[in-house]
């Protein structure tokens, strides 16, 4: 073999060595990037985990109250919007200028502190104890000390016998008066259940018991028992069902108000209801709707369902502002002529708060912000600025903060893990955010729906007592008694007041030819009816 030869051996077997390193250094470079986006992945995961992990936590161990801890307002934030352009410049100064005046108003303001009077408004038993075994004759009166304590006495049951005198002639050759018989007697009252033992305020304790303070009728019956009268649970719902029937057109009357209203408050809870078929209960869900300004509530229960139809077909007749969280059965009315759909800030800020523990600093930042919002609120409420001054004052104020926040989200979202709990806050307050601004339109329009939420607590806490409703009647029925007791706490009616006077006066109120109208008994009608009693009394 020649030299020549020998050296393009060399040359072609240091050439296949080189490509064969190539691949080895290709295929290494594979797997490589393979493992990196492996690892990005295992950590995407081990971030989401942490997350799950946090939040689990606090629901066991953690805090449940939403409110945040009171910020540095001189603390610098390292996400403060920091771009060149001019108008993102201008937007910062905006902002910065509304804060500012925030803090003034603030520290101009001297914060009331009013003693509560506890005892005042109730009766006063006095009780005089004289200085035993002491001739008094001897003594002349000097003064006096008086101590207080708050009593309580239990309540009581009796009966109530209507006695009805019964009339005849004395002489029976005289002609009784025209349109009038030989005996005469008094008709009696219409009864709230005919031929009911349970008169109107046994019937009203029965329904504050189970709805306003939560007591199951297993209970009741222990605490009548306590009374001296042992009355079954049976006998109980024999009497809750009637009574339900009674108060239908009242309850059918408020919801018609609500819908006349042009700006109401939505949401939805649930309520487990006994399904016979499967053995088990179902959850099925009862809506709301508040109107604000009115301060009317109503619960509506339609087979349990939750869906959109549903939710339409209930707010066919309504138009004007139709506040509410994030639920997508709500999106059809952005379509609808005449509704205004207005987002919720708790809910917005609800989502950030459970952020707290995998991202502080990107939520404290957002949290800050929506802080700064509702100190505009509780501006205007100092104040007690009308509607068109509130609204006023939201323009000037809010709005550079509301178009700070929404940059920043738009920012932010790209460098956040999508489904983190900062990425989720952000998904959801954004789509939301141009509903969000409608509430500065309008003074009238509250910056959330937290008065919905109030309505629906109470039903909340009865449901964890009662634990189910045993069949759609039932929720029906619970639907109609909630939706007039929450109308009583929004307009400040004594319900027991409220309730023993209304049963009296239903069945009267019902009969044919009557002329009465049932509207007049709504809480809010009572309340000024007795109101003006009140003053012609005086």
């Amino acid at each position: 073999m020649t030299q020549v030869e020998t050296l393009e051996l060399l040359i072609n077997s240091q050439l296949e060595q080189i490509r064969t390193q190539q691949r080895t250094n290709q295929l290494l470079a594979e797997s490589n990037q393979k493992l990196t986006d492996q690892t990005e992945k295992l950590q995407r995961k081990i971030d989401e985990l942490l997350s799950q992990v946090a939040w689990l936590n606090r629901q066991l161990f953690g805090r449940r109250s939403e409110k945040l801890a009171a910020l540095d307002p001189n603390q610098l934030s390292l996400f403060d919007l920091t771009l060149s352009s001019e108008e993102q410049a201008t937007l910062d100064t905006a902002r910065d200028e509304a804060v500012a005046a925030i803090r003034q108003h603030e520290s101009n303001t001297k914060v009331e502190r009013r003693n509560r009077k506890l005892l005042e408004d109730l009766p006063v038993l006095e009780m005089v104890i004289e200085p035993m075994g002491i001739d008094l004759n001897l003594y002349k009166r000097i003064g006096e000390e008086r101590t207080r304590t708050l009593e309580f006495e239990p309540g009581k049951l009796y009966v109530k016998e209507i006695v009805r005198p019964k009339y005849g002639l004395k002489d029976n050759t005289t002609l009784a008066q025209e349109g009038v018989g030989g005996i005469v007697i008094a008709p009696l009252p219409a009864s709230p259940i005919y031929k009911g033992l349970a008169g109107a305020s046994m019937l009203a304790e029965i329904l504050l018991q189970k709805y306003e303070y939560h007591v199951p009728f297993y209970r009741q019956v222990k605490a009548f028992r306590h009374l001296g009268i042992r009355i079954s649970e049976s006998t109980l719902s024999g009497w809750f069902k009637p009574v339900c029937a009674l108060l239908k057109p009242l309850y059918e009357e408020l919801k018609r108000q609500v819908l006349e209203a042009d700006y109401i408050q939505v949401d939805e809870t649930t309520v487990d209801v006994i399904n016979k078929e499967k053995r088990q209960t179902d959850k099925e869900y009862l809506w709301m709707a508040r109107a604000v300004v009115e301060r009317l509530v109503f619960f509506h229960y339609d087979n349990g369902s939750r869906s959109q139809q549903t939710i339409k077909n209930l707010l066919e007749p309504f138009k004007g502002y139709l506040q509410s969280d994030g639920y997508s059965a709500y999106n059809i009315f952005e379509e609808k002529a005449g509704v205004c759909l207005v987002a919720c800030l708790a809910h917005i800020r609800r989502h950030f708060e459970t952020a707290l523990d995998e991202n502080r600093s990107l939520a404290e930042h957002a949290l800050k912000e929506i802080q700064e919002l509702y100190r505009i609120e509780r501006m205007a409420d100092k104040e007690e600025l009308s509607y068109q001054a509130r609204a006023d004052l939201r323009q000037k104020l809010a709005t550079p903060i509301l178009e700070s926040l929404e940059k920043w989200m738009e920012q932010t979202y790209p460098n956040v893990l999508p489904k983190s709990r900062i990425g989720q806050a952000i998904a959801y307050a954004y789509p939301l955010w141009s509903r969000m601004k409608r509430y500065l339109q309008d003074g009238r329009i509250k910056i959330d729906n937290n008065l919905a939420e109030n309505a629906i607590r109470p039903l909340t806490i009865s449901r964890k007592n009662f634990l189910f409703c045993g069949n759609h009647e039932a929720a029906e029925n619970t639907a109609v008694i909630s939706s007039l007791l929450a109308t009583c706490k929004a307009q400040e009616v004594n319900p027991r007041e409220w309730l023993n006077d209304v049963i009296t006066q239903l069945p009267a109120y019902l009969e044919k030819g009557s002329g009465k109208e049932v509207k007049e008994l709504l809480p809010n009608a009572w309340k000024t009816k007795e109101s003006n009693k009140t003053t012609i009394d005086i």
